[in-house]
């Protein structure tokens, strides 16, 4: 049976719970992987690279539409630019993208910069490999997701004392719900720059390790940490936030009930 959709980055945090979805309402999703995967009921998995190309056009043959999922820190345009030309080879898909609240007004110019913000550099060339493809297509922009930031907090409880950078703020979204847009948007016909998604609440970063702090009974001391450079001070003015988009259902509290246990209390710590 010739799948109707690909999708690329299916195996990360965002595809995981995409592709079930994308399951549970009738398709069957080819899921592109950079190594041989088992096979499972209802989903063809075919290898290719983005970063070289090989066997990216062998996925896309046949598809109707692509969820483009993958990205990193680097690069995202030009592997997108990849797929772009392997898929308009094979016909013409309605490209997916997933992108970044903040992606065109976080500018990232210099080297410390792209070494702390270098993901809206990469997913703003991503949008633009989207935009000027030539392909019908539909970007959809979230804010940071629970699961990045409870890494975060992770990594950072780690240490006796945690910096935590000054005036920075987050509206974090649960990657469950960005998964149930983007399958909406699989399912429709191409829109574009659709609006944001973004969490229900804004917090400052000293709230969000604080909460978990307290949901694991750690203490730790937190310093605050001035950071200089565009980036940064367009982040303080809140440029990865959008406030008038907060649809997500899940918040920061249920996540991390969810994910990390009791300990939290309503409104978060602070």
């Amino acid at each position: 049976m010739t799948s109707q959709l690909l999708v690329t980055g299916g195996t990360g945090t965002l595809g995981r719970l995409v592709v079930p979805r994308l399951l549970d309402a009738g398709t069957s999703p080819r899921v592109l992987s950079r190594q041989p995967r088992p096979p499972a009921e209802g989903i063809e998995y075919v290898v290719g690279d983005l970063n070289t190309g090989e066997g990216i056009e062998r996925a896309a043959d046949g598809v109707e539409t692509i969820v483009h999922l993958a990205g990193t820190n680097k690069g995202d345009g030009q592997k997108t630019r990849t797929l772009v030309r392997a898929a308009a080879r094979t016909g013409s898909p309605h490209l997916v993208y997933v992108s970044v609240v903040g992606a065109d007004r976080v500018p990232v110019v210099s080297r410390v910069d792209r070494a702390m913000f270098g993901y809206y550099a990469s997913k703003q060339d991503g949008e633009r490999a989207v935009e000027e493809s030539g392909l019908p297509w539909t970007t959809l922009r979230a804010t940071q997701f629970h699961e990045l930031i409870l890494l975060v907090a992770r990594y950072a409880s780690k240490l006796p004392v945690i910096p935590a950078p000054s005036g920075m703020r987050f509206q974090p979204v649960a990657a469950a719900d960005v998964a149930d847009r983007m399958v909406e948007l699989a399912l429709d016909k191409p829109a574009g720059l659709v609006p944001d998604i973004a969490g229900p609440r804004v917090y400052r970063l000293d709230e969000l390790i604080r909460s978990y702090l307290q949901a694991t009974e750690r203490r730790r001391l937190l310093v605050p940490l001035p950071l200089g450079g565009r980036a940064a001070q367009a982040i303080k003015a809140g440029a990865n936030l959008a406030p008038d988009r907060a649809v997500g259902r899940v918040s920061w509290e249920q996540f991390l009930a969810e994910h990390v246990g009791s300990g939290t209390r309503p409104g978060g710590a602070t």
